[in-house]
């Protein structure tokens, strides 16, 4: 196996490096020698270290004075908890955005982060720039906020009395949240409902599924849609596989697109599943020997030869790209998709008085290449404060087992990475101004029902209407276009050109002015694929949404294509063997 390739001197650099010494020195002399070169690094090694920890200590005795200073001689009261916070958030704000504190009455957020659970309604929640209030985004199945009978564009007016307009959605959510089995009224603004209600909803302990799909597709696929790394989702992922199987399945696909990673650990056993027993999976390195660990597979796997695929995005991150990126590197999958978000760095959590905890990076991971995946390097900024992506040309070479070359530096890169159109200006606007969100609310109140999630589309009638709907609320957006085109021509104005490409600019202004209604045409597909998905989610949930999704995904159909060609599938993993 290639771990890394390392550069070893020529033998005529090796002799270079002896010049210093005189040829007729003896053994004895190099012994004296020894010693006091060993002294010097070890006195020059502790001279730093005290150096360091003076810094240090100055640095946190002049931080103890101004807090005392501000506490006696501020012209007002001090909140210290309040002013402590916004510090030590501050001073973690120069690292990395992976170090953060967590004082005791947010605790319960980084517990979520780990376990997947918390108590609350068991509601996505979203703040509606228009209306300024935090809406229901989507009530999940057969949980409190579902059974209460709350619905997609329910605005949230008052908890327990509270007035939450214009609050953001963080402290919203905080305020939904609370200890199982007590009872959070809520007064809400329904659309194409007068008058506000009263709705009281008993809290919940609330478990988010890490597997939020599974199912066969066509030719005896197994799909299944992996969101999240949480507490015992490898054993969830064994059981998926093992049902899928009794059901059919030939070859797997594990979606994770969009999944943010989570536990180490359970990203190595979900990789023990396909992949034998003693395989280094993950190296963790840090600055103390106890962050340096291997991860080896410990059991027995449960599917060594079925094809798999894996899809990923750029918000693949953290153990979903360990998973993603030790399949690839022991070739036992291959990698469909866009290159990965780049997180190779591991966060450990520590308690702290007043029962708060820090959650900090203290290791980097290296996948069974030897590569780590970090691709911004947060100790080196620009002049605006932003972590710099390690380029392309600075990452290195490593080897699958199989002798394919990967590199480190930048995200997992995709064995195949079909053509995705991207979303362009007009989309983004839609999605963000929350246009189509409302249209699908007010499609929701005006039909009963709509066709199965398998082959609902919207007809061309209802599209109409959407295009009114849409120039009748005043929607507008940003041409990113227009805007690169005012700052050339302020360009062309300062180096003198103003007059000879008068005429060019002047055409290029007239072409790329606002026009709402042709591109609405124009990109009718995509606008259409947005509004399909959004009024689906009303009638059929979660569920529906993906069964939609599989539809229209080029991702999935590149992986059809591949599965059907094993010759083409083999040679991607074992390219020496064509």
């Amino acid at each position: 196996m290639y771990l890394r390739k390392k550069y070893k001197p020529s033998d005529s650099e090796l002799r270079s490096n002896n010049k210093q010494l005189p040829i007729d020195m003896s053994k004895k002399k190099i012994f004296i020698i020894l010693p006091i070169v060993l002294s010097c690094v070890i006195f020059t090694l502790a001279f730093n270290s005290d150096k360091h920890n003076f810094q240090l200590s100055q640095q946190l005795s002049i931080f103890n004075r101004v807090v005392k200073d501000l506490n006696l001689f501020y012209v007002d009261s001090i909140q210290p908890r309040k002013m402590i916070t916004a510090g030590i958030n501050s001073m973690l704000e120069s690292l990395d955005p992976y170090t953060v504190y967590y004082p005791e009455d947010e605790s319960d957020e980084l517990k979520m982060m780990i376990t997947g659970k918390y108590a609350g309604i068991g509601s996505m929640i979203r703040f509606h720039t228009d209306k300024k209030m935090t809406v229901i985004a989507e009530p999940y199945d057969n949980l409190p906020a579902a059974k209460a009978g709350l619905k997609i564009g329910d605005a949230i007016a008052r908890i327990n009395g509270t007035d939450v307009r214009g609050m953001g959605t963080d402290s919203v959510s905080h305020l939904l949240r609370g200890e199982p089995g007590t009872i959070v009224k809520l007064e809400i603004e329904r659309p194409g409902t007068k008058k506000p209600f009263l709705v009281e909803i008993e809290r919940e302990s609330i478990a988010m599924p890490p597997i939020t799909y599974q199912g066969i597709l066509r030719d005896s696929i197994g799909y299944i849609l992996l969101e999240s790394f949480t507490e015992e989702c490898s054993k969830e992922m064994r059981r998926a596989i093992i049902n899928l199987k009794g059901e059919g399945a030939k070859a797997f696909i594990i979606d994770l697109r969009g999944n943010g990673g989570g536990s180490l650990t359970e990203s190595v056993n979900i990789v023990n599943l396909f992949v034998p027993k003693g395989k280094t999976i993950v190296t963790t390195k840090g600055k103390r020997k106890q962050a340096d660990s291997t991860y080896k597979t410990t059991r027995e796997p449960i599917d060594t030869e079925s094809p798999l695929i894996i899809l990923v995005d750029g918000q693949t991150a953290s153990a979903a790209e360990i998973v993603s990126g030790a399949l690839q590197d022991l070739d036992r999958a291959v990698i469909i998709g866009t290159r990965t978000f780049g997180k190779g760095l591991v966060q450990s959590t520590r308690n702290l008085p007043g029962n708060g905890y820090l959650k900090l990076t203290t290791a980097k991971y290296y996948i069974p290449s030897g590569r780590c995946v970090q691709a911004l390097d947060y100790s080196h900024r620009n002049e605006e404060g932003v972590a710099q992506r390690i380029p392309d040309s600075l990452t290195n070479v490593f080897y699958t087992e199989a002798g394919r070359e990967v590199r480190d530096g930048g995200g997992i890169r995709p064995d195949v990475e079909p053509k995705n159109e991207k979303l362009t200006t007009l989309l983004f606007y839609l999605l963000q101004d929350m246009a189509i969100f409302d249209y699908a609310t007010q499609y929701y109140i005006e039909h009963d029902t709509i066709a199965t999630a398998d082959i609902f589309e919207i007809s061309d009638e209802d599209y109409k209407e959407f295009k009114k709907y849409l120039i009748s609320t005043g929607f507008n957006y940003d041409m990113q276009s227009s805007k690169i085109l005012a700052k050339l021509k302020d360009m062309i104005e300062f180096e003198g050109y103003s007059e000879i490409t008068k005429e060019e600019i002047a055409s290029l202004e007239k072409k790329l002015q606002h026009n709402l209604e042709y591109d609405l045409d124009h990109f009718s597909k995509d606008v259409r694929t947005l509004l399909n998905n959004e009024i689906i989610m009303r009638y059929y949930g979660q569920k529906g949404e993906i069964t939609y999704n599989l539809r229209k995904d080029t991702d999935l159909n590149e992986c059809y294509k591949i599965f059907a060609n094993r010759k083409r599938y083999d040679t991607i993993l074992h390219p020496t063997q064509k």
